[in-house]
């Protein structure tokens, strides 16, 4: 049951992620910043698409992603369409993963030591999908102060 919610809640956070990117009105807005907001929009999308292509697709789906987090938010100026395709790379990274999944993995201890102690792998991927969401409120914020 939990791997059917967390299929549901990743996608439904990816396609939200994907719209978010879509209505910035001004493409170069997605990567404003200032003395008081350090990240764009932009650059919260990158970490979140390193952070799932890491976690979930590097470590339960095998695709051998390696990854570079600074430049997750040393990066500026990636094409909108190319933030949306990498978008919708990691949706099929994510659903391929989980598939894979079961009920006995889930309570599986995680093969990576992350936040310094062991914890169950699906314990691990509904804090996954809980820092897309906290992450993805951030972008909406973020185009909204920027597109009134």
């Amino acid at each position: 049951m939990l791997i059917e919610t967390l299929k549901i809640l990743f996608n439904r956070d990816l396609n939200k992620l994907k719209f978010e990117i879509e209505s910035y009105e001004y493409e170069n807005q997605m990567w404003a910043v200032n003395n008081d907001i350090s990240n764009s929009g932009g650059n919260l999308c990158l970490h979140l698409i390193g952070n799932l292509n890491t976690y979930i697709g590097a470590e339960i789906g095998k695709t051998g992603y390696i990854r570079n987090r600074p430049l997750e938010f040393s990066s500026k100026d990636i094409p909108r369409s190319e933030l949306i395709q990498k978008i919708e790379d990691t949706i099929i990274v994510v659903n391929n993963a989980l598939e894979i999944l079961n009920e006995k993995d889930l309570n599986a201890i995680y093969p990576q030591i992350v936040f310094e102690k062991e914890m169950t792998t699906g314990f691990f991927l509904v804090h996954l999908s809980t820092h897309l969401a906290y992450h993805l409120g951030q972008i909406n914020y973020h185009r909204r102060l920027l597109d009134f």
